[in-house]
């Protein structure tokens, strides 16, 4: 048996008064969280100048912000979707749709995680407030898009990757939109990628109660799809990694990131519920390699502009000295 509690395991054991309150955050279910934070960590990390690690006090505070920012969606996500969540076996127990929570308490809840989330946008500069601000139309109406339309997963990609361009908005340079739009083109269809997986598992009662969304949009042609998604992603990331020079620790993480994409997508079994849950969080791996590559690269960076440098040098002085012997 593991020493570290497991997060399921410690919403269990909390207080009965307490415990609506986490699930309907899903503290529980935390993949959705990091799903949300690794893009924040690929932005800051890229956003790092050459030479340096990435602010241990930035991924602080972004994740922070991603584990709040998470919860309040969830808790926007379930007020707007009651109704619906007490159709589908999935989402029948959670607190709204079972009754363990009220509406005033939900939306008291929401409060306070909004409020908190504010207090840390307000840590930034205030270019990256009104960036963050911005966002909460997406936030809002994320949920309406599954009513209206088979494509909510751009929406949602759009809404849970937001924080790249926040990052890039307090560490980088507006001008390089080269850089932070490729990457956020990415991290957008990444999240189509792993949202329309995780979405197969509810297309029987989505059918049902009249939700759309990508699963059943693509239906039997998913793969397909999601394969073109997957060329998307891998282009856009190294779109972004040519725009900042990146060294070749990133593109060894790309390479095995394209390897994670192709994996998931070949062998999800789209008609096995447990299979599809199970990609979907393979997708944080995903993220803890991209990361690593990114920092990697970063750090040698300087070293190979050392090198440039020595060279560059040597190659002044070997003129220099042809200069001196013609005219001697």
């Amino acid at each position: 048996m593991s020493l570290i509690p497991t997060a399921s395991s410690i919403v269990a054991a909390s207080p009965p008064n307490l415990k609506p309150y986490l699930q309907i955050m899903r503290v529980d279910k935390p993949i959705g969280t990091w799903l949300l934070y690794w893009p924040c960590t690929w932005s800051i990390a890229m956003a790092t100048p050459a030479g340096q690690l990435p602010s241990l006090y930035m991924l602080s505070l972004f994740g922070a912000g991603a584990f709040l920012m998470r919860s309040a969606g969830c808790v926007i996500n379930d007020l707007w979707d009651k109704d619906f969540d007490k159709q589908v076996e999935r989402t029948k127990l959670r607190p709204l749709a079972c009754g363990s929570l009220t509406e005033k308490q939900a939306v008291g809840l929401l409060a306070g995680l909004l409020s908190s989330s504010l207090a840390i946008l307000l840590q930034l500069n205030w270019f990256s407030v009104a960036v963050g601000a911005s966002s909460m139309a997406l936030v809002v109406g994320y949920p309406l898009a599954k009513r209206y339309t088979y494509w909510p997963q751009f929406i949602l990609g759009a809404t849970l990757n937001w924080s790249v361009l926040i990052a890039w908005a307090e560490l980088g340079h507006v001008n390089d939109i080269g850089i932070f739009v490729p990457l956020y083109m990415a991290t957008i269809l990444h999240t189509v990628i792993y949202d329309t997986i995780y979405s197969h598992q509810d297309k029987a009662d989505d059918i049902m109660i009249g939700v759309k969304s990508t699963a059943l949009r693509l239906g039997a042609d998913t793969k397909k799809w999601l394969s073109a998604f997957g060329v998307g992603t891998v282009a856009s990331l190294t779109a972004c990694g040519m725009a900042s020079d990146q060294t070749w620790p990133y593109y060894v993480a790309l390479a095995a990131t394209s390897a994670q994409l192709g994996w998931q997508i070949g062998t999800v079994d789209i008609d096995n519920g447990s299979d599809c849950w199970n990609k979907f969080k393979s997708n944080s791996w995903m993220g803890v390699i991209l990361f690593s590559g990114i920092v990697a690269s970063t750090l040698l960076k300087e070293e190979e502009k050392a090198k440039e440098a020595k060279v560059s040098s040597v190659e002044e002085i070997g003129e220099n000295e042809v200069d001196d012997v013609v005219v001697n």
